[in-house]
């Protein structure tokens, strides 16, 4: 297979994709890059994201208001998606793959990945709805 052309435009994308805990759409990098990179079409940028999922360099957590949100942290790990901002985080999940994996696998099935994504309410939403400015 031959090698691809890694283009600058592509390296920014990419890095900023990297860069950020934000599990940014498409449009958010685009925001990003725009101001120094003048020539960056928001085309551009959906094409190398589709080739970066192609590629298992990134992974699409949820869409949120229509948009793929996306992670380059590829290892499996569960994320939480606030119903009202709209924000992703990554979290920690007490409940472990093994058992149910192997369960699974008993039943014949062979688990190649696994993603938990909790909604609800952010920390930050949560207490602005306690407070009653939500």
């Amino acid at each position: 297979m031959a090698k691809r052309n890694f283009s600058s435009k592509r390296n920014a994308i990419y890095n900023t994709i990297c860069s950020t805990l934000t599990h940014p759409s498409a449009k958010w990098v685009y925001e990003k890059l725009k101001p120094e990179i003048p020539d960056l079409s928001l085309g551009t940028v959906y094409r190398n994201i589709a080739l970066f999922k192609n590629e298992g360099k990134v992974n699409v957590i949820c869409s949120i208001n229509g948009e793929e949100r996306i992670d380059a942290d590829t290892k499996p790990h569960p994320h939480f998606a606030c119903n009202v901002c709209g924000k992703i985080s990554d979290v920690k999940d007490s409940n472990t793959a093994y058992s149910e994996n192997r369960e699974l696998e008993n039943a014949g099935y062979t688990v190649e990945s696994r993603y938990v994504i909790y909604y609800g309410l952010c920390p930050e939403c949560s207490k602005k709805r306690a407070d009653g400015t939500l």
